[in-house]
C-alpha cells in the first residue's frame, strides 16, 4: 500500500493511502492541525490529530470509524443527503417529517424501541434535518452498540413496509405541535417563511422552509412517504460515522453484516448550485401576535457551500458586526442606541447562500432608524476598512471552535458524516480551519464590494401587534398562513393505531435482536483537589484528549444577597464586568479575549455569580489573567452602566414574548411568593432594574470580592500546572464570614389550584404542574429523582410515551427533580396542542396519581439500567466534567457521589418506588398553571378543575399576578 501527501491551505496535512478497490478497501487517514503561535519570548504550537477509517459497501454506503478509547461509549451517526431542497413544492416539510418517522417501528425492530429503549439502555438519541439533509445520531454505553447497528440499519433498509396510516396521521399531529412550539407559538417565528418566499422563486428548493407548511403535512399520504423513501433513502446516498470505543477490525466486519444486505437506491445525481440574485430590494413587514420588541433582518443572496467566496463572506460576518468595534456595533448600539446588540452572518448551503444583518430593536424603536444606523455602518466600514487584529481575533476563535466541536465521540461521529455526504470528505472541518487561517483582508473586503455593496436584498420588519408604524417606510405587508386555533377537529384525535401486517424482507443474516455485550463499569474520573491563596479551593480533572481548558469561578451570593428589591442587582454587575478594566476598554478586553482565541462568560444565577472561562491550553495564563483584571479591576463607566442597563430592561421586555419564559417565572411565584429567592424573576424585573443605580452595583461587587470562591478547572492541564496558572485567582478575593440571608417558604396556599395565564392566538397550551419536594441533603432525595425517571425522564418517561407518542399531543412532555439548598420543587412541563389541552390535563393527572402504584419488578429493573448506564456517557465532555465539579463543590459531596447515589438505586425495590411516589409526587398538592389562548382553552381547562374538585380556575397576568 502505498500514501500520497496533500498539503492544505495553512497548517493541516493530510495523508491518504491509495487503495486498489475503492468500494471494498480500507482508507487510512490522518488530519492533523497544527498552529504555532510567535510572541516575544518563544513559538508555541498546538497540534490536535485526527486518525480514521474509512471504506464504502458494495451497496455504497460509506463508512468512517475511528477509536476513541477515553469513554466506554459509542456514538453512531448516519446523515442521508436529503433535505427539504428534495421536496417539491405541495409537499413541503416532507424530509423533516419522514425524519419524525423513521424513529418509529421498522420491520425487525419492535414499535417504540426506537425512541423508548433506546435512553433504557443509558443512551441518547434523536435527529435532525435542514435544507441538503438529514441526520439520525445516538450515543450509547458500548454494551448496547450492536443494538444499535440493528436498530439503525433496519431504518435505513426496512422500515417502510411498517407505516401504517394510524402511524402517518399520529405522527403528523407531533411535526405540527414542533411547528406550532418552534414558529407558530414564537416570537419572530415567521421571519424565515418570510424570507425565503421573497427571496427564492417558487420553484426553488429554497423557497420554503424545512419545516415547511401545515396543510402539506396534513395532506400527506402513505404513497407521498413511500415515494420519498423510494427517492431518497438508499444506503449509495448516505454515510455512517461510528466513533468510540471499538475495536476496528471488528466494527468493519459488524458493520457489512447489518448493513451489507440493504439494497442500493437509484443513482442520485449531485446537486447543482442554484444562487440566485434580486433584480431590487424587497421591504416587507408583519406584525408578530409574539413579539415585544421590533425586529429588522437584512439578507442578501450570496454563495453556495465550497464556492471560493464562502470563507471570505464567512469572516465577513463576525468583522462586521461580531465585536464592540464593529462598524455595526459602534452605529446601532453605540451611536443610535437603537439596540443592545447586533448581529451579522453567513450562511452557505449546497445550493445557495445568503448574508444577514439582524437587529432587535429596543421596546417602541423605529426601526427606519435602525436602517439608517446600518447605513452608517456600511459607510464606517467601507472608510475605515478592515483592522488586521480584528482579522486575527476571529481566526484565532475558529481555532477553538474547531477543537470544541471534536472534543467528544458525538462531535466527531456528526463532523465525519455530515463532511463526508455533503463535500466528499470526512475531514472537511480542518480544511475550512485551514482555509479561514489563510483569508486576507482584501479578500473580505472583495465580497463585501461583490454581494453586499449597493446590492439588492430582503428586508423584513417585524413589529409587535399593533405598533405597524415602527415598520421601516414604505414596506408591503407579508403574508403568511396562520392556523386557527378550533376545539372540533376530529381528524386531530389521533393514536398509534395497530401494528401494520407486512412481509418481512428476506435476509441471509439473522436480524433479530441482538444481545448486550459485556456491560462497562462506571468509573468517574480522577479529581483533584488544592487549595489557592486564604483557602480558595480548586478542584479539576486532567483530560488531555483535546488541547483545551476549561475553568470557572463561582462565588457565592445571586439573588440569595439581595433583597427583593434589589432584585437584578447580581444579573447588572455580571453584565458589568464584561465591560472593560481599569486598564482596558470594553473594545481592548474583547481583542484580548479574542486573539487568545478564548471565550470568557460572567452569568449570575439564583445562588451564585460564576466566571466561566474556555481556552486553548497555551493560553492559559493569559486567560486566567484576564479573568482576575475583570473581576478584581473592572472598568465601572458610567456611560457603560446606561447602556448595560438598557439592554438589561430590553432583555426584560423581550422574555414577555415567550410563553414558556412567562409559565416558568409564574410558576416559581406561585410556589415561593415574590419575596423568596426563588420566586423572583431572573435578571430582575422592569422595576427593580429601573430604580437600580450604579452605587448599587458597586455595592455588590464589593460583597462579592470577599465572599469565599470556588475553582473548577478540566482539560489538557496537570494539576501542578493548573494550581499555578489559577493562583492569581486565589488572591483575587478576601473570604469573610459573610452571612447567608434565610428566606423562609410561605406556606403553599396554591396547592390544588388551576391557574391561568392568557396569550392570545396561542396555537398551545404550555402546561407547568408541581410542588415542593425535599432539598438535596435530605436523605430521599436522590429516591425521588429516581422514581420520577419512569414517569417523566426523556421521550422514554410515561408522559413522553402517551402525550407524544401515543396521543400526538405535544411535541415533548417530561418532568423533572430541582436539585437545591432548600426545597426545590417537582416539576411537569409540556407544550401541548391549544385543542388538546383539557384532555392532556386529565392524562397527566390521572398518570401522577398512578404513578406509584406501576411501579412494578420490570419497572424497577428499567429504571436501575436506565440510570446506571447513563453513567458511562456521564463525563465526557470538558463540559460535563466542569459541572460534575461544580455539583461536588455546591452540595459538598464526595469525589465518588455518582457511584455512591447508583449505589443506593441498586437497592431499592419496588415498594421503595411506591412509597416514595405517594409520600412526594402527591397529585392533590400540585399547583396546576396554564398559558395560552384563553378565549378558546378557558372553558375547556375550567371543566377540568370541575371535574377535578379543583374548584375556579384563577386567571393571571403574564407577570403571575391575579387578574379580575
Amino acid at each position: 500500500m502505498t500514501f500520497r501527501s496533500i498539503l492544505l491551505s495553512g497548517t493541516a496535512t493530510i495523508l491518504l493511502a491509495a487503495c486498489a478497490n475503492a468500494t471494498t478497501d480500507t482508507t487510512r487517514t490522518t488530519v492533523t492541525q497544527t498552529t504555532t503561535v510567535t510572541t516575544d519570548t518563544a513559538s508555541e504550537s498546538t497540534s490536535f490529530t485526527l486518525d480514521y477509517e474509512s471504506f464504502m459497501l458494495d451497496n455504497g454506503l460509506e463508512v468512517i470509524l475511528q477509536r476513541d478509547t477515553s469513554d466506554p461509549i459509542v456514538a453512531v451517526s448516519t446523515v442521508i443527503h436529503a433535505g427539504s431542497s428534495r421536496e417539491k413544492p405541495g409537499r413541503t416539510g416532507f424530509a423533516h417529517f419522514f425524519e419524525h418517522m423513521a424513529f418509529n417501528d421498522s420491520e425487525n425492530v419492535p414499535r417504540g424501541w426506537n425512541r423508548g429503549q433506546i435512553p433504557k439502555w443509558g443512551g441518547l438519541r434523536n435527529g435532525g434535518t435542514w435544507s441538503d439533509g438529514t441526520i439520525y445520531f445516538e450515543v450509547v454505553p458500548k454494551d448496547a452498540f450492536d443494538k444499535i447497528l440493528w436498530i439503525d440499519s433496519d431504518r435505513l433498509g426496512y422500515m417502510i413496509n411498517t407505516v401504517t396510516t394510524a402511524a402517518l396521521e399520529r405522527e403528523k399531529q407531533v411535526v405540527k405541535n414542533e411547528k406550532r412550539q418552534r414558529v407558530d407559538n414564537a416570537a419572530y417565528g415567521y421571519t424565515n417563511e418570510v424570507i425565503r418566499a421573497a427571496l427564492y422563486p417558487e420553484d426553488h428548493p429554497y423557497n420554503w422552509t424545512v419545516i415547511g407548511s401545515l396543510p402539506d403535512l396534513q395532506a400527506a399520504t402513505l404513497e407521498d412517504v413511500r415515494e420519498f423513501y423510494d427517492l431518497w433513502y438508499g444506503p449509495n446516498n448516505a454515510t455512517l460515522a461510528i466513533v468510540g470505543d471499538i475495536d476496528i477490525a471488528e466494527t468493519k466486519e459488524k458493520v457489512k453484516r447489518w448493513f451489507g444486505e440493504i439494497e442500493r437506491g437509484r443513482d442520485i445525481p449531485e446537486p447543482v448550485p442554484q444562487p440566485v440574485t434580486l433584480e431590487a430590494t424587497k421591504n416587507l413587514w408583519f406584525e408578530d401576535n409574539f413579539a415585544k420588541l421590533p425586529e429588522l433582518r437584512l439578507t442578501f443572496p450570496t454563495v453556495e457551500s465550497l464556492h471560493a467566496d464562502q470563507t471570505a463572506l464567512d469572516m465577513l460576518g463576525p468583522i462586521l458586526g461580531g465585536a464592540r468595534n464593529s462598524p455595526l456595533y459602534v452605529e446601532v448600539v453605540e451611536v443610535a442606541k437603537a439596540a443592545p446588540d447586533v448581529s451579522a452572518f453567513h450562511g452557505a448551503n449546497e445550493l445557495a447562500g445568503t448574508f444577514t444583518i439582524r437587529v432587535r430593536g429596543k421596546a417602541g424603536t423605529d426601526l427606519d432608524d435602525v436602517k439608517a444606523a446600518i447605513d452608517a455602518a456600511m459607510e464606517r466600514f467601507e472608510t475605515s476598512g478592515i483592522d488586521p487584529q480584528d482579522l486575527e481575533r476571529v481566526k484565532a476563535g475558529q481555532e477553538t471552535s474547531l477543537y470544541a466541536g471534536l472534543s467528544t465521540a458525538l462531535g466527531k461521529a456528526n463532523s465525519f458524516a455530515r463532511s463526508n455526504e455533503l463535500f466528499g470528505d470526512p475531514a472537511h472541518v480542518v480544511k475550512a480551519a485551514s482555509a479561514i487561517k489563510a483569508v486576507t483582508a482584501d479578500q473580505v473586503r472583495d465580497v463585501y464590494d461583490r454581494y453586499i455593496k449597493d446590492k439588492p436584498y430582503v428586508m423584513t420588519s417585524f413589529v409587535p401587534k399593533g405598533q405597524a408604524d415602527l415598520a421601516v417606510s414604505g414596506a408591503e405587508r407579508a403574508t403568511v398562513w396562520i392556523e386557527e386555533v378550533r376545539d372540533d377537529v376530529a381528524s386531530e384525535e389521533v393514536s398509534a393505531g395497530e401494528i401494520a401486517a407486512f412481509e418481512k424482507t428476506p435476509t441471509v443474516h439473522d436480524r433479530s435482536e441482538p444481545p448486550f455485550s459485556e456491560l462497562p463499569l462506571l468509573q468517574m474520573p480522577d479529581i483533584w483537589e488544592d487549595e489557592l491563596a486564604d483557602g480558595v479551593a480548586v478542584r479539576g480533572i486532567e483530560s488531555d484528549e483535546i488541547p483545551l481548558v476549561q475553568f470557572d469561578v463561582t462565588l457565592p451570593g445571586g439573588r440569595w444577597v439581595e433583597t427583593p428589591e434589589e432584585n437584578g442587582r447580581l444579573t447588572l454587575l455580571a453584565d458589568m464586568l464584561d465591560e472593560g478594566t481599569a486598564n482596558r476598554t470594553p473594545v481592548e478586553l474583547e481583542q484580548a479575549i479574542g486573539l487568545l482565541g478564548s471565550s470568557i462568560s460572567v452569568t449570575s444565577n439564583s445562588e451564585e455569580l460564576v466566571i466561566t472561562a474556555t481556552t486553548l491550553s497555551r493560553n492559559l495564563d493569559a486567560t486566567v489573567a484576564l479573568v482576575e483584571e475583570m473581576l478584581t479591576q473592572p472598568r465601572f463607566a458610567d456611560a457603560d452602566f446606561e447602556r448595560v442597563k438598557s439592554a438589561r430592561l430590553t432583555a426584560i421586555k423581550g422574555r414577555e414574548a415567550n410563553p414558556r419564559a412567562i409559565a416558568a417565572q409564574a410558576f416559581n411565584r406561585l410556589i415561593y411568593g415574590d419575596r423568596h429567592p426563588y420566586g423572583r424573576p431572573g435578571g430582575g424585573s422592569v422595576e427593580t432594574v429601573t430604580d437600580m443605580t450604579f452605587d448599587d452595583v458597586k455595592a455588590a461587587h464589593a460583597d462579592l470580592l470577599s465572599s469565599k470562591a470556588r475553582i473548577h478547572v478540566v482539560g489538557a492541564v496537570t494539576p501542578d500546572r493548573a494550581v499555578e496558572a489559577l493562583a492569581p485567582l486565589g488572591g483575587a478575593v478576601t473570604p469573610a464570614a459573610m452571612a447567608r440571608p434565610d428566606y423562609a417558604i410561605p406556606t403553599q396556599s396554591a396547592a390544588g389550584q388551576v391557574y391561568f395565564i392568557d396569550v392570545p392566538g396561542s396555537k398551545q397550551s404550555v402546561l407547568r404542574i408541581g410542588a415542593l419536594v425535599p432539598a438535596a441533603d435530605h436523605p430521599d432525595f436522590n429516591k425521588i429523582s429516581f422514581t420520577n425517571e419512569k414517569l417523566g425522564g426523556g421521550i422514554s418517561g410515561d408522559l413522553g410515551q402517551m402525550l407524544r407518542i401515543e396521543k400526538g399531543y405535544t411535541y415533548g412532555a417530561g418532568s423533572f427533580v430541582s436539585k437545591g439548598v432548600v426545597e426545590r420543587p417537582f416539576t411537569l412541563s409540556t407544550s401541548v396542542r391549544a385543542n388538546a389541552t383539557g384532555d392532556s390535563l386529565s392524562i397527566i393527572r390521572d398518570m401522577v396519581q398512578a404513578h406509584g402504584s406501576t411501579y412494578d419488578a420490570a419497572a424497577v429493573e428499567t429504571t436501575q439500567q436506565k440510570v446506571i448506564k447513563e453513567g458511562a456517557r456521564a463525563f465526557e465532555s470538558l463540559g460535563a466534567k466542569l459541572g460534575t465539579l461544580r455539583e461536588i463543590s455546591r452540595f459538598n459531596l464526595p469525589n465518588d457521589y455518582v457511584e455512591q447515589e447508583q449505589a443506593e438505586l441498586v437497592t431499592m425495590t419496588a415498594d421503595d418506588f411506591r412509597d416514595t411516589a405517594d409520600r412526594y409526587l402527591v397529585e392533590d398538592a400540585m399547583v396546576y398553571l396554564v398559558v395560552g389562548d384563553a378565549e378558546t382553552q378557558l372553558d375547556a381547562v375550567q371543566a377540568f378543575a370541575t371535574a377535578a374538585g379543583k374548584g375556579k380556575v384563577v386567571q393571571l397576568d403574564i407577570y403571575g399576578q391575579p387578574v379580575d
